[in-house]
């Protein structure tokens, strides 16, 4: 089994799926083309969702501990009665004039400190990506990015040029330069240094290479590059950053929406504050919505000179199902029950690791946690064998959960903020047994 990118280090390959769902895939790949991937050897078949819960197309419940696109949970009651109401009232473009976009942009704002007073909108992740990058170039006047090796920020051209973990045809651009994700398993007490001399160095060669520099991109969690939540790390390598004249752009599409447990905002941990902030998937639980936010005066040269238009970014159905989200993480307190089943799961994932010699790290925060598995503890060489075997052991189990890391040897577990500790009994009996099972 081979992990060259991100898409394939959890995708059916073809091998062991039922006759039924055969049939839905080849006609799948027929008319999609094969770009696209299905999770898991024996991919899901699902037709509904509630809460941290889904079920199959025979009924099956399952519990989704992956999702982070349905952040307060799967067709949340109040979310739903929120856009379904403003659909049947409106639905258009912000060239028009609607009160949805400038109060849900005040209520956005407020979660932010004072120095990010200005928000634009999109569709994806990928383009409010793509929509820092072009804000932060006008700003600094450089070109020269900064990621981490296996970061992944989207699927435009130009966010593709800066998410080495895509892999396959794909290749950063030239402008680009990737450091190594501060690694607090195996680097230890030394992982913040390690991180800014790797940045420093990198700002050394994109200046020497006449690009010089325009911005340091982060996931500030490092979803993608194995999960590492040490709030050490970011701090002297933005400093840095910003000494060469570059920005810091925090990218909160996993991380954001109160995910960590502690605040909003996944930054606010590693006490920074960014010129630019993207976000994306749970913004609207599921509805394709996007933003970026930005101190008014790294917009302003952007703003001024170069005009914007995004046909649905903002669109009137997508604020209401925004506006409904917040209400439903401070109306239900998700960031604090995110804190409580999140520790709780984290201990739980602890106390069965210790008997598991494959098990190498539990780690994270709030409802966002990667487990480390390892050839074995003294050498800690990653065992992507096993993480992929146990990905499928939990899916045949009905726990949804996917991998992530250089070598697809992380367990990526996060669940929607619903996540309730019935939910994490269930998660760990299952996980207890398929770590038992383990070849």
């Amino acid at each position: 089994m081979s992990f060259s990118n991100i898409m394939d280090s959890n995708s059916y390959t073809g091998q062991s799926a039922d006759p039924d769902t055969e049939k839905l895939i080849e006609a799948r790949t027929h008319l999609l083309g094969p770009a696209y991937r299905l999770f898991y050897e024996r991919p899901v078949h699902l037709v509904r969702g509630s809460g941290s819960h889904m079920f199959d197309a025979d009924g099956t419940r399952y519990l989704d501990a992956y999702n982070n696109v349905v952040s307060v949970g799967h067709c949340h009651p109040h979310v739903v009665a929120a856009l379904t109401r403003q659909a049947e009232a409106l639905n258009t473009h912000t060239r028009y004039l609607h009160e949805g976009i400038v109060e849900y942009s005040q209520r956005l704002l407020a979660t932010f400190p004072a120095e990010l007073d200005q928000v634009m909108y999109a569709c994806t992740g990928s383009e409010a990506n793509d929509l820092a990058l072009r804000v932060a170039q006008r700003y600094t006047g450089a070109r020269g990015v900064i990621v981490t090796r296996d970061a992944y920020h989207g699927n435009t051209e130009a966010v593709t040029a800066i998410s080495p973990s895509l892999g396959g045809a794909t290749t950063i651009g030239s402008h680009v330069r990737a450091v190594a994700a501060p690694d607090s398993y195996r680097s230890g007490t030394e992982v913040a240094e390690r991180f800014l001399a790797d940045v420093e160095a990198a700002i050394g060669e994109l200046k020497a290479a006449g690009f010089g520099l325009s911005a340091l991109i982060v996931d500030t969690f490092f979803s993608s590059d194995g999960i590492y939540p040490d709030p050490s790390v970011l701090a002297p390598a933005v400093a840095a950053v910003r000494a060469a004249g570059g920005v810091f752009i925090a990218d909160e599409v996993q991380p954001g929406f109160g995910r960590t447990g502690e605040t909003m905002w996944g930054f606010t941990r590693h006490g920074v504050v960014p010129e630019l902030v993207t976000m994306g998937k749970p913004m609207a639980n599921g509805l394709p919505v996007a933003a970026m936010a930005a101190r008014s005066e790294v917009l302003e040269a952007f703003a001024r000179e170069v005009p914007y238009f995004n046909t649905f970014g903002g669109n009137p159905v997508s604020m209401a199902a925004a506006a409904a989200v917040l209400d439903v993480i401070e109306g239900e307190e998700l960031i604090a029950n995110a804190a409580r089943v999140g520790t709780a799961l984290r201990d739980e994932l602890t106390r069965l690791a210790a008997d598991h010699p494959r098990v190498g790290d539990v780690r994270g925060a709030g409802l966002y946690v990667g487990v480390e598995m390892v050839t074995d503890r003294a050498g800690a060489g990653p065992d992507r064998a096993a993480a992929h075997d146990l990905v499928n052991a939990m899916r045949d189990r009905k726990v949804l959960i996917s991998v992530c890391g250089a070598q697809g040897s992380v367990l990526k577990v996060r669940p929607p903020l619903v996540f309730s500790l019935s939910d994490v009994d269930w998660f760990c009996t299952e996980f207890a047994d398929a770590l038992r099972e383990l070849r």
